[in-house]
């Protein structure tokens, strides 16, 4: 079983760089009140810092924003799952506790500005590959029934028989959902310029370790760019 990112992507977003954590063996029972105590922290900087009226401007966001209307997504509807996450926060939701690794990269995403999240590999069928969608692919969005079809040319995370992520990092699907009862992931930090291989590295780094702190396991990394395209999971 692979992650790889299909060629066509590195073309159209030159410099994009995939952060890949592989763990396995890991422990996703109970809570970890230290990530929430930090995710705690964050949002109190976060608004300390930002308002929803300048948001966009953030060159880690506005980047995304250009990279949604590339590929026909209008970024004032459709936002990337970092932007929703601080314009959740500015409006004064707290994030919600769901499980220690869905916690642990919400939180990677809020300290960083950057999309992060990933899937069971136990639930994947075949390979997971980062392409265009053709427009004839099923995904059933988290916590709900109902069969959408991706649309033609929008960016999605994709196994064998279905999308996995639509719109890139917009909206995950049911199927690889994490739970507490799940034993391995492959999880993803992406970053599009001017995020810096470097950047990835580090932040890769930094979710390695609360990882390993609250979940134990084998913890793996790797960043994919234009020159190494796939790895194994």
């Amino acid at each position: 079983m692979k992650l790889r990112v299909d060629s066509q992507i590195f073309k159209t977003f030159p410099g994009l760089n995939l952060g890949v954590i592989i763990a396995r063996q890991i422990d996703n029972t109970g809570s970890a009140d230290e990530v929430s105590e930090l995710i705690r922290k964050r949002e109190k900087e976060i608004r300390e810092n930002f308002d929803t009226e300048t948001l966009s401007q953030e060159f880690k966001i506005e980047s995304w924003r250009k990279a949604y209307s590339a590929f026909g997504a209008k970024p004032k509807k459709y936002k990337s799952s970092v932007e929703s996450l601080y314009r959740m926060i500015l409006k004064g939701v707290d994030l919600r506790p769901i499980n220690k690794l869905v916690d642990i990269y919400n939180y990677i995403s809020i300290k960083h500005m950057i999309p992060a999240g990933g899937d069971d590999i136990a639930k994947v069928d075949g390979d997971i590959i980062l392409r265009f969608a053709r427009g004839d692919e099923s995904f059933t969005a988290l916590n709900s029934d109902e069969i959408e079809t991706a649309k033609e040319g929008e960016v999605v995370y994709a196994d064998d028989k279905e999308v996995l992520c639509r719109r890139w990092n917009w909206r995950e699907c049911d199927k690889t959902k994490m739970t507490e009862e799940t034993r391995e992931v492959a999880l993803v930090v992406e970053g599009l310029p001017p995020v810096t291989k470097q950047e990835v590295t580090e932040i890769l780094d930094d979710f390695r370790q609360l990882i390993i702190k609250h979940c134990g396991g084998e913890v793996e990394t790797v960043v994919l760019d234009q020159d190494i395209r796939e790895t194994e999971i």
